[in-house]
This record gives structure tokens, C-alpha cells and sequence, in this order.
């Protein structure tokens, strides 16, 4: 067993905090072997440092690796939504209307889409239909009117749940 030099790895960790952007990132690349994207300072001195560590002690466990690929190796990762997300409520049988034509916005994902956002812990999906929007099963009129329920306070729907113009 290797023996650590604690003040070896706490001096390395200081002077990281005196190096500039540039040598952080310089030196982001000679630990992690590969380019940094970021510019963010405190982000790079946190990396650097935690690499430092990692090399001096060893890194993770051998146990906590196959755990770790465990875990990732079982993830369901959904590609398309539900079927059920997907298709708009049908009509009653018999049910007609008259169509009429009116623009929607384009910032909407079409008719049957959910709408999904993370809100302090939460996620929150709004079904958007022909007109309004179904949360919880209570049907809104606007993205406002749900953003409002969801916050308790007024806020623009569209910039809540992130759809800005294209």
C-alpha cells in the first residue's frame, strides 16, 4: 500500500487557486487527459482538485465501479414518449363540429405533445390539446394559467416551461 503525502496534495490544491483560467485549464488537460470547454474558474479548481485527490488515493473502489456500471447498464432510457403522450383525446362518437381555423402559436409543440419541466424537485407534464392545455386532469385555457397553478404566482407560460421563439 502506497503511502499519501497529505501536505503534498494540500499544496497542490492551493496553488491551484492561485492559477489563472488558462492554467487551470492547462491543467485540467494534463490530469484528465482530455480539453476543458469551460472558462469557469471555480468549476476548474473543483476538477483539478478532485483529481489530485483521486490520483493520490486511488480513486474510487473497484466495488463502487461495477456498481456504478450496474446501475448504468440497468437504466431504461425511454427514446419516444408513450404512445398514450402522444395521441390527442378522441372525440365522442357521433361528435361533430365545425372546424374553424385558427393560428396557433408557434412556440406549441403540436396537439397529443407533453409539455415536461423540473420544478423544485418536481416534474410537472402538461398535455397540450386542440384548445388549452390538460394538467392533472383540469384543463387550462393557457400556459399561464398552469404556470400559475404550478408556481402560485403569475409568470409567463411559455418562458416557465422553457419555449422561447425558434
Amino acid at each position: 500500500m502506497q503511502t499519501v503525502d497529505h501536505d503534498d496534495i494540500s499544496r497542490q490544491i492551493v496553488e491551484l487557486s492561485a492559477m489563472t483560467t488558462g492554467e487551470l485549464a492547462k491543467r485540467y488537460h494534463e490530469l484528465h487527459g482530455q480539453p476543458v470547454r469551460t472558462r469557469h474558474r471555480q468549476y476548474l479548481i473543483r476538477k483539478n482538485a478532485w483529481r489530485i485527490q483521486a490520483n493520490a488515493m486511488g480513486g474510487l473502489s473497484e466495488r463502487a465501479r461495477r456498481r456504478a456500471k450496474e446501475i448504468a447498464n440497468d437504466a431504461d432510457i425511454r427514446v419516444m414518449a408513450p404512445r398514450s403522450l402522444m395521441c390527442p383525446p378522441q372525440a365522442e362518437a357521433g361528435g361533430t363540429r365545425a372546424a374553424s381555423y385558427q393560428p396557433r402559436d408557434p412556440r406549441l409543440p403540436s396537439p397529443g405533445s407533453a409539455i415536461v419541466r423540473q420544478y423544485k424537485g418536481r416534474t410537472f407534464r402538461v398535455l397540450v390539446l386542440d384548445e388549452g392545455f390538460d394538467y392533472e386532469g383540469d384543463r387550462y385555457s393557457t400556459l399561464s394559467a398552469v404556470a400559475k397553478h404550478i408556481t402560485g404566482s403569475h409568470i409567463n407560460g411559455f418562458r416557465f416551461f422553457h419555449l422561447g421563439s425558434k
